[in-house]
């Protein structure tokens, strides 16, 4: 038997599936060449942590508490629907030291098996396309990559290592400047995947191209979910880690679905937003 959720919003209160509830928002046909769908999914606690940190390493990292199987299957629901996934190389990072899980194609984990034939029924490319965004352009891109013969992108900024760049470039990838000093700009980013072709692009590349995202008014949508514990934790890491963002930051409520079976016994609710 499917997992079933409740909708709180918009009315009317009605019961639905889990499965299938992302693929419904077709994604996939909100952007188009030149102009692309740009959306994001986190993960959240009430008090509004997305992760803790190791307080000896200072890296962080995804309480198993906050993790559910439902939020996972929503997450590939929305990856499936991507031309492009935004990446960084702090996860390819963890990903290479086994801290981290594969989670860059489609059909790889038991929970999506299905997306593989749903994207390929709407015409979609096998597989997404890769943007990496690094400053420091230390990481390893996994075998898995290149099995799938997915394209991949790196993007830093103007001041990174020279060496570096011409040693990606070397390996035959293609290293793009989109940002002053070393860090990324999401509003470089962004144009450049759009003038590729790309009209669907999910950022997974964590709270840092979040901030410069929506501060540059390239997010198109976030979603949402919030699992209904409070977190505590001295050292933390929220969905946007910059100054105040005033009406940048406003937000539309489109969806609302309430799964009382959430982690540890608790609900949680999935929502989606639209940028104002």
């Amino acid at each position: 038997m499917q997992k079933q959720l409740f909708r709180l919003y918009p009315p009317p209160y009605a019961e639905v599936s889990l499965q299938g509830l992302y693929l419904q928002h077709q994604v996939y046909e909100q952007g188009r060449v030149g102009q692309p769908f740009v959306y994001a999914n986190f993960l959240a606690s009430l008090d509004g942590r997305i992760a803790l940190e190791d307080i000896h390493t200072g890296r962080p990292y995804l309480p198993k508490s906050l993790t559910t199987p439902a939020d996972f299957r929503l997450f590939l629901e929305l990856e499936a629907q991507a031309d492009c996934l935004v990446t960084h190389g702090g996860y390819l990072r963890a990903l290479a030291e086994g801290l981290l899980g594969n989670i860059l194609q489609i059909g790889a984990h038991p929970a999506g098996v299905d997306l593989v034939d749903w994207r390929k029924a709407r015409g979609l490319a096998p597989q997404p396309a890769l943007a990496i965004a690094s400053a420091s352009l230390d990481f390893v891109i996994p075998r898995s990559v290149r099995e799938h013969g997915q394209s991949v992108y790196i993007f830093t900024g103007e001041g990174a290592d020279p060496i570096k760049v011409e040693g990606w470039r070397k390996e035959g990838y293609p290293v793009i400047f989109a940002g002053k000093g070393c860090l990324v700009e999401g509003q470089k980013l962004i144009p450049i995947l759009g003038d590729f072709g790309y009209r669907s692009i999910y950022l997974i590349a964590g709270p840092s191209m979040l901030d410069t995202v929506v501060r540059n008014s390239w997010l198109n949508r976030l979603y949402q979910t919030t699992t209904h514990q409070l977190m505590g934790g001295e050292a933390f890491r929220t969905m946007v880690p910059g100054p105040e963002l005033g009406p940048a930051g406003h937000l539309i409520l489109r969806s609302l679905y309430f799964d009382p079976k959430g982690p540890g016994g608790t609900g949680q609710w999935f929502s989606r937003f639209d940028i104002q």
